[in-house]
């Protein structure tokens, strides 16, 4: 059972669905634009509307295609909303009226078990008040006027929406055990894990997380660049007899800058990146059949730049053409390309046979424990002090640099502050001396590691 009631939003293409899910939602996360068809895959997020909490789902237009087509792929995903739904908000546009497609979803509507709340957006003003007298056709009670893009109607969706989400949100409360006051715990474990996907176009990204899930989540086909929001699938992962909790971040393919033209394609784009910045762990998707390219690489090294804990997976493994080869010519590539961070896994995986997934997905936790992991101050101190020992810093112009000690300001990625003077002066080879060091005595191997020196300040300087 969810935590919350949720609430699907259907209707034809370009009638403001995303909108309102992200008028609902609080922040732009669905992407938005003029042009029709721009939702494919559901996309979920946490709603809020005058104290009500409820799961928002933001679904593709419902067209009438053959289920093998894309657009029939997005309209099975959106019937499956609905079932999977508490309430559903069927959705046209007031200015347009109601169309023969409009009577066709109302018509499939009118089967199904899930509550049915009719709302006739983009009906601000006098502009809507035809299509809402239309919408009375459709067989559904007393239609919501709405304008999603500027908030008008919104207590009439609350009424509509309150005595549903309460009356789960009662459920709910019979089902769970009594909460102990005082159980918080300071040294809790981490929540789940979140997992972000990303690659080029057609890379697998969709299909491995639908295999991980066990279900057609996402949809996926031959053509590229199907997703274009970044979409959160919620996946518990069991093994061991241990259940995982983990956040599954799918997004968009990302091609070169320069044969990114299309404004809805950067829209895509900056959300995949948006998701990157979000996640904990980043797992790179390349495609077998074609190896590494220097796209991989750039992609990588956004990843490395935003601090986040990286595995390479090589996907499609099972169609693979001389596999010993490829992946040793991947991993001496990454080496080269990737000198900043070492020892960044690299994994061979099928998204489509299910192959590598376990060991994706425990090296996905064991790298996080090592995103996360905090050195004590005096161990930190005693391989510091060794260190600077062993290889004492130069002396440029004649002049000491004296490194004094060092601390860890903070985790997520690991990042340390060594305290000392002159410190301005130390050379580039002296940094990546102390980070190598720490990545192989510290066990902060593969994962982003930020040193920082600040100079101890001498009052008799001047």
């Amino acid at each position: 059972m969810s935590r919350f009631a949720t609430i699907a939003i259907v209707g034809r293409p370009n009638v403001g669905k995303s909108t309102l899910f992200n008028r609902l939602v609080g922040k732009r996360l669905a992407l938005v634009d003029d042009q029709p068809g721009v939702t494919r895959d559901r996309r979920e997020g946490d709603g809020h509307l005058l104290g009500l909490d409820f799961r928002i789902v933001d679904t593709a237009g419902f067209e009438d295609y053959d289920a093998a087509t894309l657009p029939g792929r997005m309209r099975v995903q959106t019937e499956k909303a609905v079932r999977e739904a508490d309430a559903a908000l069927f959705m046209i546009d007031g200015r347009a009226g109601v169309t023969p497609l409009d009577e066709e979803i109302a018509r499939w509507l009118r089967s199904e078990d899930t509550p049915i709340i009719l709302v006739v957006n983009k009906a601000e003003g006098k502009q809507g008040e035809n299509g809402l007298m239309e919408s009375y056709s459709l067989g559904f009670d007393n239609p919501i006027a709405l304008s999603a893009e500027h908030g008008e109607g919104v207590v009439d969706l609350f009424d509509a929406l309150r005595p549903i989400v309460e009356a789960y949100d009662a459920a709910e409360a019979e089902a769970l055990p009594p909460r102990v006051e005082g159980e918080e715990d300071e040294d809790a474990p981490l929540g789940p894990m979140k997992l972000a996907i990303v690659g080029r176009p057609n890379a697998g990204k969709s299909t491995l997380i639908n295999r991980m899930i066990g279900e057609d989540r996402l949809i996926t086909g031959p053509e590229a660049g199907i997703t274009r929001d970044s979409i959160r699938v919620d996946w518990q992962w069991e093994k061991d007899g241990e259940v995982h909790e983990i956040q599954l971040f799918d997004t968009a393919g990302m091609r070169k800058r320069a044969k990114v033209v299309e404004k809805l394609e950067k829209l895509s784009v900056a959300d995949a990146l948006h998701a990157v910045d979000f996640a904990e762990v980043v797992v790179l998707l390349l495609d077998a059949t074609k190896g590494l390219e220097a796209q991989d690489l750039h992609i990588a090294d956004k990843v490395l730049q935003e601090g986040r804990a990286l595995i390479v997976a090589l996907n499609k493994w099972d169609v693979a053409e001389d596999p010993s080869a490829l992946f040793n010519g991947v991993r001496g590539a990454l080496e080269d390309g990737l000198s900043q961070v070492k020892g960044v896994p690299v994994l061979s995986i099928s998204g489509a046979t299910g192959k590598g997934i376990d060991t994706l997905v425990r090296v996905a936790f064991e790298q996080r424990a090592i995103w996360t992991n905090r050195v004590s101050t005096a161990k930190l101190n005693r391989w510091f002090e060794n260190a600077v020992e062993s290889n004492p810093p130069p002396a440029p112009g004649g002049k000491r640099i004296k490194l004094r000690y060092i601390t860890q300001a903070r985790t997520r990625p690991p990042t340390f502050v060594v305290f000392g003077t002159r410190t301005d002066s130390l050379p580039g080879s002296y940094t990546r001396y102390l980070v190598n060091g720490m990545r192989k005595e510290l066990g902060f191997q593969g994962v982003p590691v930020r040193l920082n020196f600040r100079n101890s300040r001498n009052p008799y300087d001047e």
